[in-house]
């Protein structure tokens, strides 16, 4: 498997800087709390032609322009080579916080879209989306443009692995993390990472449901929105929801059958039994279950549970990401990971990552609510997007893979 675009950890709290490379692009835009990446389709051109600007996705702290092109160029699918050889100008937009919030973004990615429009030689219209959250930035950026009537030339917005109709994170992990960060972040800010990275901004606008604290509760499917996500959503449907002038494409690292990942519904996760920390985590099922149970020596135990949920860790979609630095582990095993540094000692995983971001969400076809669309066939006929493709099987979020590549060239070389 590829890796994946988007790195939802980021690099590792203090680490230091990899050591310098050469440039691989063109040349820079500095943006107001952004940058600009710029990739020419050939040699010697000074302004762009056949503009493509691709946003950068969520993750804690600033795009770091050279690891959003490897993660693109160095795959299954050298993808920024492949857009030059065919003549398109490529611009990877960057953040200087990826975790702010999606309508903050939006105002860089409108001066992108500026920047680019003045940048380039004829009329050529462009092409505006993004990995994962960058695709509702961009969303948002294009339709604001419009309410406002400024011409944004945009003929084709593109989404990568977008979650249009929310993100999934479980409910125990977010509780886990913290709870960890209660307890035990003062000693060590890598247990605060995780927490803080669900409390971002971001996060709580793309998360369909979002917990906030490691406390005792009991959450019903039809509960959990945070507020920041019900003001982000009523914000995009001020400016139209959906820009109206270009067509909308999307593609889906999730099938798009009704096939899951086989990961099965309320069954043991992630457990620890240290001298610290006891607990253990488990797969969402539906009814109502214990999704987290956490005890830190010497006081009770606290227990998360869900009522009526799908069964969203296993449903059709693109894998929450791993982190390379942290022994490739996702959300469970992050979890797994606290516990460990904790406990100093190895908790028990049994399931390492689940469904981050389901394919109806990222095609815009159902709500994640709804536990029959999320593991039946698209339905083509509801999805709010022109057109899109779904991958032949569940892989991880954003990664950028020849199938989902040669779709998306075949589909700009159509405009």
């Amino acid at each position: 498997m590829s890796k994946p675009v988007v790195s939802i950890w980021g690099p590792l709290p203090g680490a230091q800087p990899a050591s310098a490379q050469a440039a691989p692009w063109d040349t820079k835009w500095d943006l107001h709390n952004g940058t600009a990446w710029v990739f020419y389709g050939s040699s010697g051109q000074r302004s762009v032609k056949r503009p493509v600007i691709l946003a950068d996705g969520f993750a804690p702290g600033a795009s770091n322009g050279q690891l959003l092109y490897a993660g693109l160029e160095n795959g299954d699918y050298p993808f920024i080579s492949t857009l030059r050889n065919n003549g398109f100008d490529v611009v990877l937009l960057g953040f200087a916080d990826r975790s702010a919030s999606i309508l903050d973004n939006a105002e860089v990615a409108i001066e992108c879209i500026r920047r680019t429009i003045a940048d380039r030689e004829g009329a050529a219209p462009l092409t505006v989306g993004g990995f994962s959250m960058g695709g509702l930035v961009t969303r948002y950026a294009l339709a604001k443009m419009e309410r406002q009537r400024e011409q944004h030339e945009t003929s084709t917005y593109l989404s990568y692995d977008t979650p249009h109709h929310g993100a999934w994170l479980p409910l125990g992990v977010q509780a886990f993390a913290h709870f960890v960060k209660e307890h035990w972040g003062g000693a060590n800010p890598l247990l605060s990472l995780y927490s803080d990275l669900v409390n971002s901004p971001a996060a709580r606008q793309m998360l369909r449901w979002h917990l906030g604290t490691g406390a005792e509760a009991t959450l019903d499917v039809a509960a959990g929105q945070h507020q920041e996500r019900t003001d982000f959503l009523n914000a995009l449907e001020r400016v139209g929801d959906w820009p109206m002038i270009p067509r909308l494409l999307g593609v889906a690292n999730g099938t798009g059958t009704g096939a899951g990942n086989s990961i099965p519904a309320g069954d043991d996760a992630m457990a620890a039994d240290g001298p610290e920390l006891a607990g253990g985590l488990y797969t969402q099922g539906g009814g109502l279950q214990t999704v987290a149970r956490m005890e830190k020596t010497g006081q009770g135990p606290v227990e998360i549970r869900t009522r009526n949920f799908p069964e969203l860790d296993g449903a059709p979609g693109g894998l929450f990401p791993k982190a390379p630095f942290l022994e490739d582990a996702a959300n469970f095993g992050m979890a797994a990971m606290l516990a460990k540094i904790v406990n100093k000692e190895p908790a028990e995983l049994t399931h390492n990552t689940s469904t981050f971001v389901p394919t109806v969400s990222a095609v815009a076809s159902a709500d994640i609510d709804d536990p029959a669309a999320l593991y039946n066939k698209v339905d083509r006929e509801r999805s709010e997007l022109h057109d899109f493709l779904c991958a032949t099987t569940n892989e991880g979020h954003t990664a950028m893979t020849r199938e989902l590549g040669e779709w998306i060239l075949a589909k700009l070389q159509e405009a």
